[in-house]
């Protein structure tokens, strides 16, 4: 099959698929100052079980209401749940202990690994090959990532190990359940895959908020804190997890893996923007080498752009 063969819009799968990942990236980059007046009144838990309902609950309706998603069978069922029990409660969870036993500029550090680790995880469960290019790519995106957070400003103490720890786990994770995400796509459909995901992370979740409103309860929720709940449950959860996920369906893991980085670099302009932060050097340097890092990795080879194709194809016909 010649690249002139596959239909157009076909061979714009991996743009399309590019337009998914950096928009769920740039909702997570936006969604910190909507959690940060949520938690002040809902335990971390507590809301990213709620998170999680709301997405289930708006995924499940579509899926009733369009007919056309077929189930998968029992046992496949399980392993889509177990997906999301790696992602949505392993990874989530140990990003919110890490963040309150450590730092936020830690967490910004720690977790910016995330990319470097599905590169891998796609090399080994995927068999996907690790080229210069894209190894150069989440690289130099990276360092823009550490120039922005200065890692002068962290503490990496003896008081922060616990978190730094559950913080390397939550990248770590991440990374495992984008490629596990990927892998799965490749034989289910994408609504599927991420409604059964966030049932698994639930699974998880749920007993975690229960243990933890036996210490923190809920505070007063006014008009603010309801609004930014139902963005947090639609728009960051069960919309961006979607765009997420249907990233990885139609482009490799390791190119998808650098959509990652719109999150930081939404969150800094957002920071420039709402609460008036200096556009410093620093910014601005990090911020290029983000940009140029995520345009490397949207220059794939012949067989990458046939793979991403393909991918689409099968799921036209699914």
């Amino acid at each position: 099959m010649s690249h002139e063969s596959i239909p157009l819009h076909l061979r714009n799968a991996s743009l399309r698929g590019a337009v998914y990942g950096l928009s769920a990236a740039a909702i997570w980059g936006g969604m910190y100052v909507v959690s940060d007046i949520v938690l002040q009144a809902v335990p971390p838990f507590t809301l990213l079980s709620i998170r999680l309902l709301m997405a289930i609950a708006v995924l499940g309706l579509i899926i009733q209401r369009t007919h056309n998603a077929v189930h998968p069978a029992p046992r496949e069922r399980l392993k889509l749940m177990g997906v999301g029990l790696v992602g949505f409660g392993i990874s989530l969870g140990a990003q919110f202990v890490g963040t309150d036993l450590s730092t936020a500029i830690n967490g910004s550090l720690v977790t910016s690994a995330s990319p470097a680790f599905i590169l891998i995880f796609a090399a080994v469960i995927l068999r996907e090959r690790l080229t210069i290019m894209r190894i150069a790519a989440v690289a130099l995106a990276t360092i823009g990532v550490i120039i922005i957070v200065d890692p002068a400003r962290a503490n990496f103490s003896s008081a922060t190990f616990l978190g730094d720890i559950s913080l390397a786990v939550a990248a770590v994770t991440w990374g495992l359940f984008s490629v596990l995400s990927k892998f799965v796509s490749k034989t289910h459909d994408t609504t599927i895959v991420t409604w059964y995901s966030l049932i698994g992370g639930a699974c998880l979740t749920i007993p975690a908020a229960i243990f933890e409103l036996t210490s923190r309860p809920i505070g007063n929720i006014d008009g603010g804190t309801l609004i930014g709940i139902l963005y947090l449950g639609i728009i960051s959860t069960a919309a961006a997890m979607w765009l997420w996920n249907r990233a990885f369906a139609l482009v490799d893991a390791s190119v998808a893996s650098l959509f990652f980085f719109a999150q930081p670099l939404v969150g800094t302009l957002l920071s420039v923007v709402i609460l008036n932060q200096q556009m410093t050097s620093n910014l601005w340097i990090g911020s290029i080498m983000i940009v140029v890092g995520v345009l490397l990795s949207l220059l794939p080879s012949q067989n990458a752009r046939l793979r991403g194709a393909t991918s689409e194809m099968n799921s036209v016909k699914s």
